[in-house]
């Protein structure tokens, strides 16, 4: 599978998108889509920037996206859910983007049969590309970068997403327990993407998101797995392929980690 001329496209329309984010950071107002969530015209602008030019390039693939110009649903132009499908992000961490904190990132993740085949995460504020495609590796601009390999320990890094609330509206029993201690370092950034990049680059061992939709993961997962990494849900299942049919917004829990720490930290969960 030679995806260079995906990775390449990928990789400047989130370049082109992100400068574009960039211009209106600290000047839109917070807007409220589905559930009451936050969006800005700088997200949908993005998104119509990406699309565009997907369209332009590869006609024939479909698009799923977070965003529409209404905010009552997501996009899903999506003809063959068994085949080639873009799945895009504009701005992953909006309420930091909003708030001022420069903790956001333009995803562009690439499914083929339902799998992860690439992946780019643009941090905007510090101008750094994560990418990745299948066979080619994983990078951060020029660097190739891989996953922590080793066990635990006594002082693992680990990443944990803001909203850690499962479908009884309780943070499950492992997360309580390891905010109540201080070997393991939890860390929160506010940007899925951005932490599932801390286990991609080795600084993390472990990455989970409660609450995430398939735009947080597609391409973070890309680029995780093409640097050695284990993607799956929280209970140790695989989320890839992914079955894209009647996708309309649904929550994709996802824990990511090194070979090593993917087997303990689902032990941990678990009891």
């Amino acid at each position: 599978m030679n995806l260079t001329e995906e990775l390449h496209l990928a990789t400047e329309l989130a370049r082109t998108a992100g400068a574009l984010v960039a211009e209106q950071y600290g000047k839109v107002e917070r807007l409220l889509k589905r559930q009451n969530e936050a969006v800005t015209e700088a997200d949908r602008a993005s998104q119509r920037l990406i699309v565009t030019g997907l369209h332009k390039k590869f006609s024939g693939d479909g698009i799923v996206g977070e965003e529409n110009e209404t905010g009552d649903a997501i996009t899903f132009d999506v003809r063959k859910p068994g085949g080639r499908n873009w799945v895009i992000d504009p701005i992953d961490g909006t309420n930091n983007f909003l708030a001022g904190l420069g903790i956001f990132a333009v995803c562009i993740g690439l499914l083929d049969a339902g799998e992860p085949v690439l992946g780019v995460v643009y941090d905007v504020t510090r101008d750094e590309m994560f990418a990745a495609a299948r066979g080619q590796g994983a990078w951060l601009g020029s660097r190739r970068i891989s996953v922590n390999k080793t066990s635990l320990g006594d002082c693992p890094m680990l990443m944990l997403t803001s909203n850690l609330l499962g479908p009884d509206k309780k943070a499950p029993a492992y997360a309580r327990r390891w905010l109540d201690q201080t070997n393991w370092k939890i860390r929160m950034l506010g940007s899925a993407a951005m932490e599932a990049m801390q286990v991609a680059t080795g600084v993390a061992h472990g990455a989970i998101t409660l609450n995430g939709k398939l735009w947080d993961v597609a391409a973070p997962a890309a680029i995780v797995i093409e640097a050695g990494g284990i993607v799956t849900d929280p209970k140790g299942q695989s989320i890839f392929p992914f079955d894209l049919t009647g996708y309309s917004g649904g929550k994709v829990p996802y824990l990511m980690a090194g070979p090593a720490a993917h087997p303990e930290l689902l032990s941990d969960m678990r009891r």
